[in-house]
């Protein structure tokens, strides 16, 4: 029981546990392959067995050059950006826009609420539609929506058409929420992706922060429509990059396994042992049925099978084919019935609450800033109101610098000091960091505002919610891609549920506001907030019985499985 994690004594090896006391801690599927025959990398990581082992294609995105790759990761991230922006940039001009529109700030603020729950119903459709037919198809539809939704919200006059263009634009912004995190996936080998999701989520989330920053300004000079008619530019730019610089992402790659060597003059004198080399299922297949012959002829078959499954280089305009075929062997239903069932792995369901709750709370301060701060005993103007988001945009980007070595740096510790032996459950504990800024922000905002602080105690305590949001995002992440390599795109989607939580709280967060007042409000979403992240203790002592159970479900494996 190391640290207070409970073992299990039902199964040998429990998912997502590791064994790192030594230069042996091979991933299962290459336990049995001899390590000079897999692939490594190259520079400071040549000493590095690359995970996934990539093809002798040069069609798979693994191979790709580097450029390329970080080509493709910039265009996403920063249509993540733009996309984080688009949601809360009204927010600091939520009094002229609700008098332009002639509705109440409450009708306003609901159709923030629908384009947040339709990002949520969105994500069950694109995310297992990319697992399908692929991500550049999902991508380009994707920021097509998103360009013409914006030019909609510029050019409407009246609400019913505004709401419209909001709820249709939720669609199109759901891939950038999750989608990227697969396409890193696709491009990267596991010792290079942490470092890309944390700079998608440095997008995302600074886009999220930053977008209310420019568009007070763009608001007060300009009008509202304008934030629309930017976003716009924006996505259009970034729509031609999808088109001429995202080629298709996903790949069908067999699984590496060890192929026997045929008898022949590579057999040993003693004539028991047979050499081994690396090749694929189809190469397996092609043997067994080929083994009849004697000689050296398997090996030449499966050197053939090898040739023939080289494939062609494809051409720049041919990598730009919008449909390539499909990339599940599951029964259709299957990937979008699957991040239902996640949301009941205790470890899913743990992290929807703890960053469901986190970011919903924050997304509830973009509702009531411009209430709060236009109004007495602040009169800020449209700009000064945007000016706001500077706090969490720098405490954010603060955050995302600190979490992520930290994190790492913890999990070695506890790693090391455990025997060489590492458990997910050692990415929680800067969830106390989480805790102890989230109690400050929340608390501290709702206080601050009730007895009319300096305008820099409400603002700080903003910024601190969203360094808690940083935190906690990297402990849920870090921990569900651990527990669960093989299953990230579900349970992500699963994760992003959260969208009918907030879609709920920011539905009449306003009136409650209104009703209640400051104190009240954000006292009680601190105390839930505090009682969602204490759930991390014991996630912490049981965490690694869930992961045995949840391995051990023959019915989970079999309905978790592409082939099946």
């Amino acid at each position: 029981m190391p640290f207070g994690i409970l073992d299990c004594k039902k199964m040998e090896v429990v998912p997502g546990t590791a064994f790192m006391s030594d230069q042996d801690d091979l991933p299962p599927e290459f336990a049995y392959i001899p390590r000079d025959q897999l692939k490594h990398g190259t520079g400071r990581y040549q000493n590095v067995i690359l995970v996934p082992q990539p093809s002798d294609s040069p069609n798979d995105p693994l191979n790709w050059p580097q450029w390329r790759k970080e080509l493709i990761l910039l265009i996403t991230s920063l249509s993540a950006a733009v996309v984080g922006a688009y949601g809360p940039m009204l927010s600091p001009g939520f009094v002229e826009i609700a008098h332009n529109l002639d509705i109440t700030l409450d009708v306003l603020a609901q159709s923030t609420a629908w384009l947040i729950l339709c990002i949520g119903l969105g994500l069950f459709i694109t995310n297992p539609l990319a697992k399908i037919i692929g991500r550049r198809p999902v991508y380009l539809v994707a920021i097509l929506i998103m360009f013409i939704t914006c030019i909609w919200g510029a050019a409407v006059k009246e609400y019913d058409s505004f709401l419209a263009s909001r709820i249709i634009a939720g669609i199109g912004m759901a891939p950038y929420e999750v989608l990227v995190q697969c396409t890193i996936g696709d491009l990267y080998f596991v010792h290079e992706r942490a470092t890309r999701i944390a700079v998608w989520n440095l997008f995302l989330l600074t886009g999220i922060s930053g977008g209310a920053l420019v568009a007070g300004y763009i608001i007060e000079r300009e009008g509202y429509q304008w934030t629309f008619g930017v976003c716009a530019i924006l996505f259009g730019v970034l729509g031609l990059g999808v088109i001429f610089a995202v080629p298709e992402t996903a790949y069908r790659r067999d699984a590496v396994v060890p192929v026997p060597v045929a008898k022949g003059k590579e057999e040993t004198e003693e004539g028991s042992v047979r050499k081994m080399r690396l090749g694929r299922d189809h190469e397996v297949q092609l043997q067994h049925v080929s083994s009849f012959t004697e000689g050296g002829h398997g090996s030449n078959v499966t050197e053939q099978a090898r040739l023939e499954a080289a494939e062609r280089k494809h051409t720049y305009w041919e990598s730009l084919r919008v449909y390539t075929g499909r990339y599940s062997r599951a029964p259709g239903w299957k990937p979008f019935v699957r991040p239902v069932v996640l949301l009941f792995y205790p470890a899913v369901f743990w992290g929807f609450l703890v960053y469901g709750t986190v970011i919903t709370w924050i997304v509830v301060f973009s509702v009531v800033n411009a209430v709060i701060f236009v109004n007495p005993p602040y009169n800020f103007t449209i700009s000064q109101t945007g000016l706001i988001s500077l706090s969490p945009f720098i405490l954010t980007i603060i955050g995302e610098l600190i979490s992520g070595p930290l994190n790492d740096w913890i999990c070695i510790y506890l790693t090391k000091k455990n025997r060489g032996i590492y458990e997910p459950e050692f990415r929680l504990p800067l969830m106390a960091v989480s805790l102890i800024t989230g109690v400050v922000g929340f608390f501290g905002f709702g206080a601050s505002v009730e007895y009319q602080t300096h305008w820099s105690g409400p603002v700080l305590c903003f910024g601190l919610a969203n360094m808690s949001l940083v935190f906690a995002a990297t402990c849920v992440f870090g921990y569900i891609v651990d527990s669960y390599r093989e299953l990230n795109e579900e349970a992500f989607v699963a994760i992003n549920t959260r969208n009918l939580l907030t879609f709920g709280l920011t539905y009449f967060v306003n009136g409650w506001l209104q009703q209640q007042g400051p104190l009240v409000v954000f006292c009680i979403l601190g105390a839930l907030f505090v009682f969602v992240t204490l759930l991390t203790i014991p996630l912490w002592i049981f965490g690694k019985k869930f992961r045995s159970f949840t391995g051990r479900n023959r019915w989970l494996q079999r309905f978790m499985n592409d082939n099946e």
